[in-house]
């Protein structure tokens, strides 16, 4: 039997799976790390924690399944996206890694616009500046760490840092890469007229690969701390959102997952590139080779119901805890009784801001229509539909754009519960399923180390083998068309009120 190991590097932990080539996990093991706050809206990792998850990870495995190392066939990473991980002449950590949460970058980012132009800018990388994007945290080092910049050798991305320290190869991936803002994403390779106006020589950055390439082997040194056999192959592997796509079976055009967990993300694959004038929503490379994708990410999905839960929902978490079911059971239960529209309440779910399709740090959450005549059951049917009505609006932008969403997978806690489903399923206008497994990035990263050694012919051939749905629900014709006047007023109550929320900041 032959075997995969899916390695998924995430912010609180690294999830290790061993699969068999049928898809089948038979193994798993999360180790966790700390995050460091040194101050307000920062967040650094020591990359040496991650090293020794995956190293934990990896023993423990192939211990619980009593699998040999040589019958693992191929390695494959996924990882958090835009993480900056500097090294030295010598491959050691010069500080630590500043992570995709960061928002200590708000001038650098407007430098960035400012050095090279925010519209070319988009044209070149797909995406606006971004304060969470690798390429202003490089500025920032740049301005106010010199002495350090100057002492830098190399510059990954976290996942990157895994495969240097497992093959001692440098090397990234279009995925991964085209999240640091320093890509011509449109083909798939460095921009030299962004990099040379940041300032940022190429040497430091990796050559690219495609994401089920294989990009190094495991050294003799990494296969005594992981257990794994020296020579086992190392592919590119994918950013944390790609891999899910591709564990989810997300690889052909107009296939769609939708993420509802704490955050919102709906991904979507295109066979050509297309870039969002207005920079509503992301545009990347896919980990499908000549493929790109549509990416929306909002900041407070089920974070909103989680608010709503812990604030006004006491009585359900207790009657939940007697009668030993999840609470949020009950509150979709209690939603599922309110009509369609919530008796004309209208919830805007800007918790935490907004990030697309509105870029917007001060917008924040709204009731509009609250009368005496709601319940705490319109309150979270609300939620729920503000929730989709977010995620709907993102995906009407990937439509604008010529991205096609014709069928949709659901991930995610929220993704749990049916009446949820339903929402969305009605709000595109296209069916949603489920996955019988879902096992996210680290299914995706297996898949792609398989066809990195062979295993499978393709990442398309080998999503169709191993990925199996579960339920399927369809769009209500009826209850999309009544959707529509609330989605729009939705859409409208945004823009009313986007100075408002300006001036709200500002006292």
């Amino acid at each position: 039997m032959r075997y995969l190991l899916g390695v998924d590097l995430g912010t609180s932990g690294t999830k290790t799976v061993l699969f068999n080539e049928a898809g089948q996990a038979v193994a798993n093991h999360t180790a966790e790390y700390p995050m460091h706050q040194p101050h307000n809206g920062w967040a650094e990792q020591d990359p040496e924690d991650w090293y020794r998850a995956v190293c934990e990870g990896a023993q423990a495995v192939l211990a619980a399944a009593h699998v040999k190392s040589g019958d693992v066939v191929s390695v494959g990473l996924s990882g958090q996206m835009h993480g900056l991980v500097m090294l030295d002449a010598e491959g050691r950590v010069l500080r630590r890694a500043i992570l995709w949460c960061d928002q200590r970058t708000g001038a650098q980012a407007e430098h960035m616009k400012q050095l090279i132009g925010a519209q070319r800018l988009i044209e070149i990388t797909a995406n606006p500046a971004m304060t969470g994007f690798t390429a202003a945290k490089i500025l920032w080092v740049q301005e106010n760490e010199p002495e350090l910049y100057a002492r830098c050798r190399h510059i990954l991305l976290p996942k990157d840092y895994i495969r240097y320290r497992l093959t001692g190869e440098w090397a990234t991936e279009v995925s991964d890469a085209s999240g640091m803002q320093l890509m011509d994403v449109a083909n798939r390779c460095w921009s030299a007229e962004v990099l040379e106006k940041l300032s940022i020589d190429r040497a430091l950055l990796s050559p690219i690969y495609e994401s089920p390439d294989v990009t190094g082997r495991v050294h003799a040194r990494a296969a005594e701390e992981t257990g794994l056999r020296a020579g086992t192959p190392v592919v590119g592997g994918a950013a944390d959102n790609s891999a899910a796509a591709v564990g989810t079976g997300v690889v052909r055009s107009g296939a769609a997952f939708t993420t509802l967990g704490t955050s919102g993300v709906v991904y979507a694959i295109s066979d050509s590139v297309s870039i969002d004038p207005k920079g509503r929503i992301h545009t990347l490379c896919a980990s499908v080779p000549g493929k790109w994708t549509a990416m929306s990410c909002t900041l407070a999905a089920g974070l909103s119901l989680r608010w709503l839960r812990d604030t006004c929902c006491e009585g359900e978490v207790l009657r939940a805890r007697e009668e030993d079911v999840d609470p949020y059971v009950l509150m979709g239960n209690m939603a599922s009784c309110v009509p369609l529209g919530s008796d004309r309440l209208i919830y805007l779910p800007y918790l935490m801001g907004e990030r697309c399709p509105h870029p917007d740090p001060d917008c924040r959450g709204v009731f509009f229509g609250l009368s005496a005549m709601h319940t705490r059951a319109h309150l979270i049917r609300a939620v729920m539909e503000g929730v989709g009505y977010s995620q709907a609006e993102c995906v009407e932008v990937f439509r604008e754009m010529g991205v096609p969403v014709e069928r949709m997978t659901a991930c995610g806690g929220g993704a749990r519960s049916p009446l949820w489903r339903q929402m969305l399923s009605d709000l595109y206008g296209c069916p949603v399923s489920t996955l019988a497994v879902d096992e996210g990035p680290a299914l995706g990263a297996a898949i792609l180390a398989g066809v990195g050694a062979g295993v499978y012919e393709s990442v398309e051939q080998a999503a169709d083998a191993v990925i199996r749905r579960d339920a399927t629900q369809q769009p209500d014709a009826a209850a999309h068309a009544a959707y529509q006047p609330y989605f729009d007023l939705y859409k409208r109550l945004y823009r009313s009120m986007r100075a408002d929320f300006k001036a709200l900041a500002s006292l």
